[in-house]
Formats: C-alpha cells, sequence, structure tokens
C-alpha cells in the first residue's frame, strides 16, 4: 500500500516536473520571440534622427524646415507605439502637451501650427486644431493605454475624444453627426459645410465607436463612410469636398484644389488598404475606389493631381505616393500594379529629407512589412505584441 502509493506520488512529482520545464521552455521561447519583436524598427528610427528634435517635436521641411503640425505629432505618436518605443512616445506626448495645449491636454485640443512667428519668437502660428490629428492622438494614446497598461493614457485618450465631440462635430441633415475638420472656418452657411475626406479614417472611427461610450461616435463612423463614398462618384477622392443639404456633394471651387485629388486625397487609399477585411465598410470603399486602381495600372504611376470628375491627371507623383498607394493595391488584388510601384520605389528611391514621403513609408510599407495590422474593430496589432 504505501510502495503503491510512493510510486504514485513520484509519477505525479515527475509529471509535474516535466509540466514546469515545458512550461519554462515555452516562456523562454515567447520571452525571446517577444525580445526579437521589440527590437527597433529601423525605419523609425531614421524618421526620429532626421525629423523629431530632442525635446519631441516632429519637424516638417517645409517654408523654413522649422514648423511644426498637430499631425506630425499625432503620426510621431502612432508609429513610437508601433515601434514599442516607449521613451519616444512620452517625449512626443510631452512636448505636444506643453507646446500644442499650452501644458494641459485635459482642457484644450492641440493647436495646429507651431513655429517661428513674425515676431520672430518661437510658438503657436494658428490655434484652430485639426480634426485629423486629434483623433490619431486620441487612438494612439488609447491603444498605447492598452497595449502598455498605462492608466493615464487611457484618460487622456477619452478626454481628448469627448472634446473632439463637443467642439469639432456638426450635425448635418442628410448625413447626420459629421466631423468637421476644425472647430472654426469650415461651416459655409446656407446649409453647406466643407470637409476634408482624408481626416477620416475608417480604422479609427470603428475604435473609437466600439470604446468609447458615447454613442455619437457610431454616427460619426456612418457619416464618415457616406462622406468618402458620396465625395468620389467617380473613383477618385477629393482633396477637400464640399455638402449641401439640398444639392448633396459638390466641388469645392473655393480651395486652391478646386475639385482635384493630391496630397491630401492619397491618404484617403492608404487607409483604405489597411483596413481588415472584415471591418465594416471596407468592401463598398474599395469597390468606389477602383477606378484609381486601374488608372495607376494604366499609367505605371498614382498621379500628383486629378479632376475627381473627369479624370483627367497631372503628371506623376513623387514616390512617396507610391509607397503609400501600395496596401491599396495589395486590397484591389492588383498583382501587376503593385509590382510595376514595388519597381518604381527601386528606380526612384524616395527623398530622405522629404518628411511627407517619410511618412507615407512608415504607414505604406510599415504595413506591407507586417510591422502593423489593424483589427476588423480598428485595433492595433503590432509585430511586438505576440
Amino acid at each position: 500500500m504505501n510502495e503503491h502509493f510512493s510510486r504514485r506520488s513520484l509519477l505525479r512529482f515527475s509529471c509535474s516536473v516535466l509540466a514546469l520545464s515545458v512550461s519554462s521552455l515555452v516562456y523562454r521561447q515567447v520571452a525571446l520571440a517577444s525580445t526579437e519583436q521589440t527590437s527597433a524598427w529601423g525605419a523609425w528610427e531614421e524618421f526620429k534622427k532626421r525629423f523629431l528634435s530632442e525635446g519631441g517635436r516632429i519637424i516638417s521641411n517645409d517654408e523654413d524646415s522649422s514648423r511644426t503640425y498637430s499631425e506630425g505629432q499625432a503620426y510621431g505618436l502612432f508609429f513610437a507605439l508601433v515601434a514599442n518605443d516607449r521613451v519616444g512616445f512620452d517625449k512626443i506626448l510631452r512636448w505636444t502637451e506643453n507646446n500644442l495645449c499650452n501644458g494641459d491636454m485635459t482642457a484644450r485640443l492641440p493647436a495646429w501650427l507651431w513655429g517661428k512667428r513674425k515676431e520672430g519668437d518661437w510658438g503657436v502660428i494658428d490655434s484652430n486644431p485639426a480634426s485629423d490629428a486629434d483623433l490619431w492622438i486620441a487612438y494612439a494614446l488609447g491603444e498605447a493605454g492598452r497595449l502598455w497598461g498605462v492608466a493615464r493614457y487611457r484618460a487622456l485618450a477619452s478626454l481628448l475624444a469627448a472634446r473632439v465631440l463637443r467642439e469639432e462635430t456638426v450635425e448635418v441633415p442628410g448625413l447626420g453627426l459629421a466631423l468637421l475638420p476644425a472647430p472654426v472656418g469650415f461651416a459655409e452657411g446656407e446649409g453647406r459645410w466643407r470637409f476634408n475626406p482624408s481626416y477620416m479614417p475608417m480604422q479609427v472611427m470603428h475604435w473609437l465607436a466600439g470604446t468609447e461610450p458615447q454613442s455619437a461616435w457610431r454616427q460619426l463612423a456612418d457619416s464618415s463612410l457616406k462622406i468618402l463614398l458620396g465625395s468620389a462618384p467617380k473613383g477618385f477622392s477629393p482633396d477637400w469636398t464640399l455638402y449641401d443639404t439640398k444639392q448633396g456633394f459638390l466641388i469645392d471651387t473655393k480651395g486652391t484644389e478646386k475639385g482635384e485629388g493630391t496630397y491630401n486625397a492619397i491618404r484617403v487609399y492608404l487607409w483604405a488598404g489597411m483596413m481588415h477585411p472584415d471591418a465594416i465598410g471596407r468592401r463598398a470603399l474599395l469597390k468606389a475606389l477602383e477606378p484609381m486602381a486601374q488608372h495607376i495600372r494604366s499609367q505605371g504611376y498614382p498621379p500628383e493631381s486629378i479632376d475627381i470628375l473627369t479624370g483627367k491627371a497631372s503628371g506623376p507623383a513623387p514616390s512617396g505616393f507610391s509607397v503609400a498607394i501600395l496596401p491599396f493595391l495589395q486590397a484591389q488584388g492588383d498583382k501587376a500594379a503593385l509590382e510595376a510601384q514595388r519597381m518604381r520605389l527601386e528606380a526612384r528611391p524616395l527623398r530622405p529629407e522629404a518628411y511627407y514621403e517619410q511618412v507615407l513609408s512608415l504607414f505604406g510599407q510599415g504595413w506591407m512589412d507586417g510591422v502593423f495590422r489593424f483589427a476588423a474593430t480598428g485595433h492595433l496589432l503590432p509585430q511586438w505584441r505576440p
């Protein structure tokens, strides 16, 4: 009896040791994989060297090469999260809050433009916020809070999102609650508003609709898809569009683009291409924008600008457009056009000092390389998080 008990105990002990050994081995393998995946994202490291100041400011290369846009800070936060770069993330966030939010992101939206002012000093040049930057900042903060387990980030994200709802939306007959480009300057009067389709990435909209408690975000997701589809009747997205409650979508004749799709609109195809296959609206969006894929296939390059009604295009765009369009062409299943743009990028590499081209590359090439993905709900799926 005792001998039987001893053998049984020994067997249980041996099984326990084996289980612990296997568990330890699995843990070491997961830890090793995690370590490998959290290694620096080379493209982000190069971007930081060129465009990120020691204090946390993303410096564009327009005008006198010294200006900073809230959009750049927002993208910087997103890329730092994708790269698992907590130090860079905190540095960018701190500069953004101190300089674009007057030291308190819980009290105000980030100013759109910062740089050297006419008086010779440095500071905010245009305090009117940009809603696309505000959305991306809220998204980056919320996902950083989830992935890194930081409650402060999640709280900041929710407060920022609530402020966007209060200050940067408008109820539009026929559309519902819609996202304005900024709090001031985009209500044209007489039942007419001006919108920017590239300010409405559906990944971010779906994420906000699923994570924030306000039901208004679901309405914004619905109206954003309506704007994306309705503003591109021929399959070409405009930089800016007008919506009239009686006439529907109209060409924006006041803006310098005058009904063309160019440096803003290229992001519409980029965002659409990166949507999860099961994301709401993806199929309709890809089908509506298919003429752009056909145009690129026939010409061998994306146009720098294109008339959204006639399809008349300018000459070839910078190579940054080619890298931005890669996820879109892959989503369209257009292997020939995709390979042509890859070859174009080899023959005509991105300009290292071109800020916007490098931003488009971090999004487009980063997605193509599998550095990150988006879930159907919009949640970020970084490579470093197994």
